[in-house]
């Protein structure tokens, strides 16, 4: 899929992920852990590992079934990542986790706390990356400072949708009724990645068309740092969105596809309703609709050349992805 990209395409390519310590993730709950409860709670770094192996086996050292373990969301495995494990022992002495052993995992903080820690449940990441071989360059400086200062497309990226596209193939099969999808965790992630490709090209087509500062009617806008949206109808006044948008206070979103049709601007109804055979899947599954902005802002962004390429440090917000941003500054090479 051909995206459009807010800058122009990058010039340089990196490489990304050559070592583990190239990406560093940490998780920021947003929320303390209590102290005590019924969970036992597990900050963990580890490194090149499985988000759900590594908590299948410190459940399977409690002494628990996977069932009652919790996270708040899966992190890269070719990376280091910290982020905090969630196990259901009420009644049950902490075990010792001194003794437990997994190549590659390192258990940072033991507590208790009182309720699950859940997929999502989370404010968001902080990460450093270092992207080896790029050279410091004129243009290169001028696509971060335009980063930092416009944000990048919010799409979603291969994660979401798959090695070689999978999920994305499989959910557009099961929509045409070629396949039927039982496992629970498959319907999940191929209905996810439907309602991505249709975000993906509404936030492409709107770059396009040069629309991603623009408030056209029906336009639905989010109150930044909040889930409240609102249509911007003919009543509203437009100047005054605009100068929210501008300052950032609102920001224009895009469709997550759901079970009911939504008010939008016609770009946006021009793209949904191509994909007739995903809008009847998500009725059929009673999918909610959701939204999600067409650009995010990554917050504490800074960087630094250096003799290994460069070094860029950022806090993004659940949900959001941060090969979408490094999309913006460099082609990624494969070797």
């Amino acid at each position: 899929m051909n995206l459009a990209y807010l800058q122009t395409p990058p010039k340089q390519t990196a490489l990304l992920k050559s070592e583990c310590t190239d990406f560093i993730v940490k998780e920021e709950l947003g929320y303390q852990i209590s102290g005590e409860g019924e969970f036992v709670a597990l900050k963990v770094r580890k490194t090149n590992c499985n988000t759900l192996f590594v908590g299948e086996q410190l459940a399977k050292f409690a002494g628990i079934s996977s069932r009652n373990m919790g996270y708040a969301g899966l992190k890269d495995r070719q990376a280091v990542t910290e982020q905090w494990f969630c196990l259901q022992m009420p009644g049950k002495p902490t075990p010792d986790f001194s003794q437990f052993q997994l190549d590659g995992v390192e258990i940072l903080a033991v507590t208790r706390h009182n309720r699950k820690i859940r997929i999502g449940s989370l404010k968001g990441n902080h990460f450093e990356i270092l992207l080896r071989n790029v050279v410091e360059t004129d243009e290169l400086k001028v696509r971060l400072e335009n980063l930092k200062n416009y944000g990048f497309p919010n799409y979603f990226t291969e994660q979401r949708f798959g090695r070689d596209g999978h999920n994305l193939t499989q959910a557009l099969r099961w929509a045409k009724g070629e396949i039927n999808i039982k496992d629970r965790k498959k319907r999940s992630f191929y209905l996810s990645a439907a309602r991505s490709e249709i975000f993906n090209l509404v936030v492409s087509e709107r770059i396009n068309q040069q629309l991603t500062n623009t408030i056209l009617e029906n336009d639905i806008l989010q109150l930044t740092g909040s889930h409240s949206w609102f249509s911007a109808t003919k009543e509203e006044d437009f100047s005054a969105l605009q100068e929210r948008l501008k300052t950032q206070d609102i920001q224009l979103t895009a469709p997550l596809v759901g079970d009911m049709p939504q008010l939008a601007c016609e770009l946006e109804n021009q793209i949904v309703t191509q994909h007739q055979d995903i809008l009847n899947l998500m009725k059929k599954e009673r999918v909610k609709p959701a939204r999600r902005p067409v650009l995010m802002q990554a917050q504490n962004l800074n960087w630094q050349f250096n003799h290994q390429g460069l070094t860029i440090s950022f806090f993004l917000p659940t949900g959001s992805y941060a090969t979408a941003l490094i999309r913006e500054l460099v082609i990624i090479s494969e070797e």
